[in-house]
């Protein structure tokens, strides 16, 4: 189903305009940017701008007759899916919100318009590559676990909203009479997630590094905080979403991998997802893979382990810092909390997301950023951004592959889960001890939904940057922190990127730094598995990429003829200088973070309400 963009945002701003808040000003910054001063009460605008990013990204991106966005690969467009699923819980959330004062038929006219998007998930899931996926690297096949599970909250939520709505409008005698056809839908993705968190969960090894995901089957083993990361949201949420499944396809009945054996189905609740989640934290808590600034390290090797040594430690740590490697670990996290009560979690995850804003230059106490902004230059990089946006350390000099597009849009995802206003609902399905109830549940609550509203003017802060890189079609570039700046004509391109470069990162992990994600797995011995006596990879398969993965379009960035609509910037100033026009220029991936960063914005505002 084709939804019109003009009905979407008229929708969109229909629901704004229904909140309580609508009157307050949007703006209220100091010289420098920032929201010192702002009220905390959410943004009015950001629903606007989500729900119209989340259309520029389908209209612009999606093909509906492929069933899929054509220029991703598979693990991005997994991600992208997320997204999707995501901001459709989010609207379907302020739908309900507003349903009391605008009337059933209203609230109806709107789940038109969710309907129509969600048919866009629905089509990607037949259209999603499940073959190829199960041969990838384990992250990749976790990816598709997470995207299904959430696809599986939106319909349960939804689902739960229109039977409410038709309840309090038909005169029905009980809620939860009608159902929404999206429900139909729960088995197969149910049944794709439990397939992959499957297949996945083969790459937990106990005979290197005392435990830890594997990254790839088919390189040396290198154990990353994403993988690891990724199998501890993905096992939780199995644990706490996973509805079960009865479909024993593709193995058979003798391969199910289930606490319970004596059955053919894998039931919901299963505390051996629970178990897997718990024992991945701990090895993962336990790995030394944080640097000085609090932040994860990219991952492990063994040395000597391609030379036939006997040494199974991690002792050759990549010190690269990616904002994902931040990010993926809030939402196990969160989960960990919900299926525990042990506040502990919470408390590591509020001292991640603090580290990771002071390594974007940012000061939560003077809620701005640590440095000003001078004209037509770059400011300094502080860790994991700069002037208080989030960045990859390849966005200034317009480097970042594919992969390195999708990483901020995680991040904010991720941390949109962990400080949800609902985030603490605790499940009824709960394993271990120590559950608070009561009073001591009220008081983990409050203490964790006051120091996710300390995050608010920084999260504003790098919404308004996003929004900066947008072009003539409303669609977002890569690099955030350019969103503030006014590059002019005459910065060129090499200028800014010597100023910009970041320094090499530093840890003492004991090993060197390798962007492998943006320009590729290094063909040696430590990262790639050589034929006996050739000291030449095996083979070039796998995940294995030899160079960045670039398009350049555009002319260096400047904007004028030739360039086309996509090189406008973002206020249509003569001479002004688009920096992310070069390598790979605006795609879905960038796309899929606007989007994010948006959603995040609207969803974490709302707990000053």
């Amino acid at each position: 189903m084709l939804v019109p963009w003009a009905v979407a945002i008229a929708t969109a701003t229909a629901v704004s305009a229904a909140s309580p808040w609508s009157s307050l000003p949007l703006e209220l910054r100091d010289k420098n940017g920032s929201d010192a001063g702002r009220s905390s009460l959410p943004d009015v605008s950001a629903f606007h701008d989500m729900f119209t990013a989340l259309s520029d990204m389908q209209e612009t991106y999606f093909q509906r007759w492929l069933g899929t966005w054509p220029d991703g690969i598979d693990w991005t467009r997994a991600v992208m899916s997320t997204h999707v699923a995501a901001a459709l819980r989010t609207i379907s959330d302020e739908l309900e919100l507003s349903q009391p004062s605008q009337g059933v038929e209203c609230a109806t006219r709107k789940e038109e318009v969710v309907a129509g998007y969600f048919t866009d998930v629905i089509a990607y899931y037949f259209a999603e590559d499940a073959f190829a996926i199960r041969n990838q690297a384990y992250d990749d096949m976790l990816w598709v676990v997470l995207g299904w599970l959430e696809s599986i909250q939106f319909i349960d939520e939804h689902s739960g909203f229109l039977s409410r709505v038709a309840f309090a409008g038909l005169g029905q005698t009980s809620p939860g009479a009608e159902t929404w056809y999206g429900s139909r839908w729960i088995p197969a993705f149910a049944h794709r997630a439990r397939v992959f968190w499957e297949l996945a969960a083969k790459g937990w090894d106990t005979k290197l590094c005392g435990g830890g995901m594997v990254w790839n089957p088919r390189l040396m083993p290198y154990k990353n905080a994403i993988t690891n990361q990724l199998f501890i949201s993905a096992s939780i949420s199995m644990f706490l979403h996973f509805p079960g499944d009865s479909n024993t396809s593709p193995f058979g009945t003798g391969a199910v991998a289930t606490s319970q054996p004596s059955t053919a189905e894998w039931p919901p609740h299963d505390p051996l997802f629970a178990q897997a989640a718990q024992d991945a934290h701990a090895w993962l808590a336990s790995s030394n893979m944080t640097n000085p600034q609090g932040l994860y390290a990219d991952g492990f090797h063994i040395s000597g382990h391609s030379s036939g040594s006997n040494n199974t430690r991690c002792d050759e740590r990549d010190e690269m810092v990616y904002t994902y490697n931040q990010g993926v670990l809030l939402s196990g996290l969160l989960g960990l909390y919900q299926a525990t009560g042990r506040e502990a979690y919470l408390r590591e995850g509020h001292a991640l997301v603090q580290n990771v804003i002071r390594a974007t230059g940012y000061d939560l106490l003077r809620n701005q950023p640590v440095d000003d902004v001078p004209p037509n230059r770059v400011p300094p990089w502080r860790g994991l951004g700069r002037a208080g946006v989030l960045e990859e350390a390849c966005d200034a000099a317009g480097a970042c592959s594919q992969d390195a597009q999708t990483f901020k849009g995680i991040w904010m995802h991720h941390f949109a889960a962990f400080c949800a206003p609902a985030a603490l609902r605790l499940s009824a399905a709960r394993f271990g001890s120590g559950s608070p109830g009561g009073e001591e549940s009220g008081a983990v609550r409050a203490r964790h939904e006051a120091d996710c509203r300390r995050y608010i003017p920084w999260l504003r802060h790098n919404a308004r940057a996003a929004m900066g890189t947008r072009d003539g079609r409303g669609l977002f570039g890569m690099w955030w922190t350019a969103g503030l700046l006014r590059l002019t004509a005459a910065s060129s391109d090499g200028e800014v990127a010597a100023d910009a470069r970041p320094p090499p990162p530093t840890g003492g992990g004991g090993g060197q730094v390798v962007d492998y994600r943006n320009w590729g797995v290094p063909l040696n011995e430590v990262w790639v598995r050589m034929g006996d006596g050739s000291r030449r990879p095996v083979s070039n398969h796998g995940g294995v990429r030899q160079k960045p993965i670039q398009k350049p379009r555009g002319e260096g960035g400047k904007t004028g003829p030739g360039v086309g609509e996509r090189g406008a910037s973002s206020d249509g100033g003569e001479g002004v200088w688009d920096p992310n026009l070069r390598g790979r220029g605006r795609t879905v991936e960038t796309q899929g973070g606007g989007l994010a960063v948006l959603r995040a914005l609207w969803v974490v505002s709302r707990l000053g309400v």
